[in-house]
Parts: C-alpha cells; sequence; structure tokens
C-alpha cells in the first residue's frame, strides 16, 4: 500500500506541473517557514478583537500576492537566472531568520550596515551549527523543489492574469486596512525589517544608497586657529559595546575598574547617539547632529595645523584625511612581537610617536574593539579571566547568562586596564598638558528582554542597556578643570576636543565642551 501510494506521487511529482502552482507552493513556504516572528511581533502590537483578525490577515494575503508575484515574474521573464535569484532568497531567508531568532534582531538600514561593515574575522565568531541546520532545513528544501519540479511556463496571458490577480489581491488589502494607516505607519519599521526576503533587500538598497550620500564630498568647516602655542596632547578613546551599567566607576557591583577608580578620573552620564559603529563613531568627531557630510573632527584638525594620529582595530569611521591613520593590519607589520589578538597592540610605540611629534597640538585617537559580541571571551587575555566560567557560544540565547555577563564583564576589566595604560603614558609626558576622554560608540544588550547585542533598531527604539554609555575624563594639572553637566553625548566631544587644544572655529561651541 504504502509503496503504491509513494510511486503515485513520485509519479504525479514528475508530470509537469503549471509555474502558478509551483510558485504558489514557494510562497506559501515562505510565509510558514519564515515569518513567525513577523507573526509574534504584529500580535504582540494590536489589541484583541475583530480589527486584529483583519491585520493578522492582511499579512498572510500580503505576502503570499507579494513573494508570489516577484517569484512569478522573475522565473516567467528570467528563466534561469529568475531560478537562482529566487533560491538565493531562501538561503538569504534561513541565514536572516537564524539572526532574528537568536539575536533578536531586525533586519533594518543599520543592521545590514552593519554586516557590510562586518570583517571576515568578526563574521566567524558567529558561527555554529545551528546556522547550518537552518540552511538544510529551511533553505535547501525549496531550492531543491524549485530545480527539480518540472513545470510549464504557460501563456503570456496566464502569467498576466496571476500577476494582475495578486496585485489585485494587495489592493484589496491596502483598501481594508485605510482605517488601520496610522498603526501601520507607528509599527513599519519593525515589521518591515521582518518582512522576508523584502526586509534584507530593500534595506540593503537602503544602505549602500546611505553610503553614496555619505561618501559624497565632505563639507569644509570654516578655517580655524589656534589660538596658543602651549603645548597640548588630547587621547580620545572610542570604545566599542561597552555599557555604563556594567563600570564599577557608575555603581556596579563587580569591580570592573579598580585600576580607573584610583586614578582621579571624572564620569559623566552620557547617551548614545546611534546603536551601530558606523553612525556612532560618525556622530562622536561630528560637530553637531546632521545628515549632511561636514568635514570631521580629526580632518578638520589635521588641515588646520593640528598633529593627528589615529590608530584602530576597529573599522567603521568616516572617511580620513590625515597622515597618521594606522589600522590593525599596519600595526601588527610594524609591531611584529605584540600580540594582535588584543586592543593593547594601539599602545605599541604610541609614546614614542607622541614623542617624535614637532607639533605643539596633537590629537591621538584610539579606536578599540575591545566589547564587540558575541566572542567577548576572545576579547581579553587570559590573565583577565577574572569573572568565571564564561560563555563560550556565539549562540546568545541558548548561553547561561551569568556566563555570559563574566565574559562581557572582563572585557569592561580590561578596558579598564587599557585605559589606565593610557593615563599612565600621559602622566610620563611631562611637556605638555594631556588629557584622555574616553566615550564609548553604543552600549550592549546582554539577554534583558531577550534582545542580545547592538544595532537592531535605532537608538530612539533602542532599549537602555544599548544607549547607557560610559564617558570618563583624565586630565593632567589642575589648569584644565572639568564643567559639571548632567548629560553629555557624542557631540560634546569634537567642542570639547577643540577646547582643550586651544582650537578656534566658528564652528565650535562653549556650551557642548566639558572644559571651563
Amino acid at each position: 500500500m504504502m509503496k503504491r501510494l509513494i510511486e503515485a506521487a513520485t509519479k504525479r511529482f514528475r508530470q509537469p506541473a503549471s509555474l502558478v502552482a509551483v510558485m504558489a507552493v514557494l510562497s506559501l513556504f515562505n510565509l510558514v517557514a519564515f515569518h513567525l516572528p513577523l507573526f509574534e511581533l504584529v500580535v504582540g502590537c494590536v489589541e484583541p478583537g475583530a480589527n486584529a483578525w483583519l491585520i493578522v490577515c492582511s499579512f498572510v494575503v500580503l505576502i503570499l500576492a507579494a513573494n508570489f508575484m516577484v517569484y512569478y515574474l522573475l522565473v516567467y521573464t528570467l528563466r534561469m537566472v529568475g531560478k537562482v535569484l529566487v533560491a538565493l532568497t531562501f538561503v538569504c531567508n534561513a541565514v536572516a531568520l537564524y539572526f532574528v531568532n537568536t539575536y533578536e534582531v531586525l533586519m533594518t538600514r543599520d543592521m545590514m550596515g552593519n554586516l557590510f561593515n562586518t570583517r571576515l574575522s568578526e563574521a566567524s565568531g558567529f558561527f555554529s551549527l545551528t546556522p547550518v541546520v537552518y540552511l538544510l532545513l529551511l533553505g535547501l528544501p525549496p531550492c531543491l523543489y524549485l530545480f527539480v519540479r518540472r513545470y510549464e511556463l504557460g501563456s503570456l496571458r496566464r502569467m498576466l492574469v496571476s500577476v494582475g490577480a495578486a496585485i489585485g489581491l494587495i489592493v484589496v488589502v491596502a483598501v481594508a486596512n485605510m482605517g488601520n494607516i496610522l498603526w501601520i505607519d507607528h509599527n513599519a519599521p519593525r515589521i518591515g525589517s521582518l518582512f522576508m526576503p523584502w526586509s534584507y533587500v530593500a534595506n540593503t538598497v537602503r544602505h549602500f544608497n546611505h553610503q553614496r550620500m555619505i561618501n559624497r564630498q565632505e563639507i569644509l568647516l570654516p578655517d580655524a586657529t589656534i589660538a596658543s602655542d602651549d603645548r597640548a596632547l588630547c587621547v580620545l578613546v572610542i570604545g566599542e559595546s561597552a555599557r555604563r551599567e556594567n563600570f564599577s566607576l557608575y555603581g556596579y557591583e563587580r569591580r570592573t575598574n579598580p585600576l580607573l577608580e584610583a586614578d582621579s578620573v571624572v564620569i559623566y552620564v552620557a547617551e548614545a547617539s546611534a546603536t551601530s559603529t558606523t553612525a556612532a563613531v560618525k556622530a562622536i568627531v561630528d560637530h553637531k547632529p546632521t545628515g549632511e557630510l561636514y568635514e570631521i573632527l580629526p580632518n578638520y584638525l589635521y588641515r588646520n595645523g593640528v598633529d593627528v594620529v589615529w590608530r584602530t582595530t576597529n573599522w567603521g569611521e568616516p572617511p580620513l584625511h590625515i597622515a597618521k591613520h594606522h589600522t590593525l593590519s599596519e600595526l601588527k607589520a610594524q609591531y611584529p612581537e605584540a600580540d594582535g589578538r588584543y586592543d593593547a597592540i594601539l599602545l605599541e610605540g604610541l609614546a614614542d610617536e607622541i614623542a617624535a611629534s614637532q607639533s605643539d597640538k596633537l590629537l591621538v585617537v584610539l579606536h578599540t574593539s575591545t566589547s564587540h559580541g558575541p566572542t567577548y571571551f576572545k576579547k581579553y587575555p587570559e590573565e583577565f579571566e577574572r569573572f568565571a566560567p564564561v560563555c563560550t557560544t556565539v549562540e546568545m540565547a541558548k548561553a547561561d547568562r551569568e556566563e555570559l555577563i563574566n565574559a562581557y564583564d572582563n572585557t569592561i576589566l580590561y578596558t579598564d586596564y587599557l585605559l589606565h595604560s593610557v593615563i599612565e603614558l600621559l602622566r610620563s609626558v611631562d611637556d605638555r598638558k594631556s588629557a584622555m576622554i574616553y566615550i564609548s560608540d553604543h552600549g550592549e544588550s546582554l539577554g534583558e528582554g531577550n534582545v542580545y547585542m547592538h544595532g537592531m533598531v535605532s537608538a530612539a527604539m533602542a532599549p537602555k542597556e544599548q544607549t547607557e554609555i560610559p564617558f570618563i575624563v583624565w586630565r593632567s594639572g589642575s589648569d584644565s578643570e572639568l564643567r559639571s553637566l548632567d548629560k553629555v553625548g557624542h557631540y560634546h566631544i569634537f567642542h570639547s576636543v577643540m577646547d582643550f587644544l586651544d582650537v578656534e572655529s566658528e564652528v565650535y561651541d562653549e556650551r557642548m565642551s566639558i572644559f571651563e
């Protein structure tokens, strides 16, 4: 009996089906396999009742109709190329769903920016067997079905009727939800980021269009003048994913800052302006919030006679137009005896580079990567593993939360050491007044509300763990008193550095400086 059923099913499978049927099957698979997170979000955002059913059913119809229409048009018009493109969406859907389920991410423009700005060395930190399972169970079956199943393209008339019917359903859904326009507008960013494959396709286009806009010719700021010949050195340390909550300087119960606590540093309450590295670093070196590409702090100072050094183990900074820009690969080549796995390499040879500067005014920027997830346990040397046991899996949702926090806290302990080392270096510079300013690009979620890492949503929508950041200052002597400010942020950096280095300009805003 079973054998006859299998033979009958095989025979039927070998018979050509209509392209309409094949695309309908794929659209249904897409709906069922990849949109559970979207419907969980929708259900959580609507009040129970008839209107909730309307919204949920509308999304079912919309997903089926939109994907059917696109799949049909791609395969009908492009034949084999269209099949490859459709298959690619299922592979990408499987990978996207893995990240959505594992890290609670949303496929926004910022998230796609994070993806394209992630280097292979960091991307490998996300690898585990689970995404392979997602690919095998959700990505591979529809691809095999698409390439193995025989079908007939059908006539042009059938294609027009089928596509027209799909468009008609989309129009009906739109008309039926005219009364839900405000609800849709309010929730569109989150809902749209879970609509597969439209979320990552549309936001990839938006990301590259955004990059094209910000990489255009920068707008030069008014010329600046150096107001004094006093020798001054400012070291700006840009942290990575360091949240204020886990710094003992701010009241955390664990002593994650034992060295800084003895260094007479000043702390400020700060809020991040963005939750992705690219946007946050741009804000740190920008003079005001703007969508325009104005000349950033290191370029501006360098053009006006300040010696600028930028050392980085990270990425995502705006285009730099300075003479001394040292990337991780360059630092490794220059200091082969140093351990390039950790941010201490940023300090290698720094004292000599400072001593060699002939300029009265010197800005050093250290762009770190110390607390970048998910492999926190790889971000610090063994001797800094004070809090144990630590999480060693990249699937953070499956990790023991205490172990995850242990690993993260060890990165903050290592940050404490790095900042203390910078302060000790500055104490040895006796021919310049000096200051260190530390600010993180953004914070980090460690499982609060089942949210992990950062960059899933904008700063306005992000949880406080991703926006509450440390802002720590040390200065030499008593001639650089600090102002008492209730709250500061990324845009205070530009004006504070200008003030400390005695650089005068029309764009300088005294109210945004932390120095008296």
